[in-house]
């Protein structure tokens, strides 16, 4: 079944509460009352069938309208990657990074464990860090001027993208591949943390990094096949109208 334009936000919340996370993404809050996506999205000032096809990607594994979804602006799916990277840095990773610091200030934890995890979380909380950041301060601003030289021809644009003479394919090349470490650090939880008394709390660390996974693949997936896509398109564009 797939969100509609129709559907009471209510109702889609009831049909995957995982999405509670992505439609916070676009500042929708709770609270919504009676109204449909599309009401919302009015009343937010938000692109109704961008929001549709980003909620029903996540909703359904086998949904990615790879055609529909490279119909939108650079701009609008940057400015998306954006609030997902805010996402991760001030609320996923310091609510995974709480739970983890509740689980080592338990008694029956033994010193080893301690260690292993602090080590292997703070290696992989520093890598996903230095991707967002790579990403927000080269790629993210390149897209974004190739966009509006594209579209207006600006000067200023294009002697700042001559200057940083970077390509998308640099970026294909040297992305990092961030969901393998976050599956070690789950495999670690899963077959060498020895069982605590209570296990629930490790259960939920280990239910928040499943979700955690499952989102940042469906991030790299709005990158690698989307993002990329279009920003090829526009250099081919910019190469044509200035060729080396």
């Amino acid at each position: 079944m797939h969100i509609t334009r129709d559907m009471k936000m209510v109702d889609v919340v009831h049909l995957n509460h995982h999405l509670i996370h992505i439609i916070h993404r676009f500042g929708i809050q709770l609270g919504f009352g009676e109204k449909t996506t599309a009401e919302l999205c009015h009343e937010y000032g938000i692109d109704l069938p961008f929001f549709l096809e980003v909620l029903n990607t996540y909703h359904d594994s086998a949904y990615f309208p790879l055609h529909n979804l490279q119909q939108f602006g650079a701009g609008q799916l940057v400015n998306y990657l954006k609030r997902t990277h805010q996402d991760y840095l001030e609320h996923r990773i310091p609510e995974i990074e709480e739970l983890l610091k509740r689980l080592m200030e338990r008694p029956d934890l033994d010193s080893e464990s301690r260690r292993l995890l602090a080590d292997f979380f703070q290696h992989y909380k520093t890598e996903l860090t230095n991707h967002i950041q790579n990403e927000e301060g080269i790629v993210y601003p390149y897209v974004l001027a190739l966009e509006r030289y594209t579209r207006t021809g600006s000067a200023s644009d294009l002697e700042y993208l001559q200057s940083l003479q970077y390509s998308i394919r640099k970026y294909e090349e040297e992305h990092d591949d961030v969901e393998e470490k976050l599956f070690d650090l789950k495999n670690i939880i899963i077959k060498y943390i020895p069982k605590p008394k209570d296990s629930r709390l490790l259960n939920r660390i280990l239910h928040e990094l499943f979700e955690l996974e499952a989102d940042l693949n469906n991030h790299a997936h709005m990158e690698d096949l989307i993002l990329v896509p279009i920003v090829e398109q526009m250099e081919r564009k910019l190469s044509a109208i200035n060729p080396a």
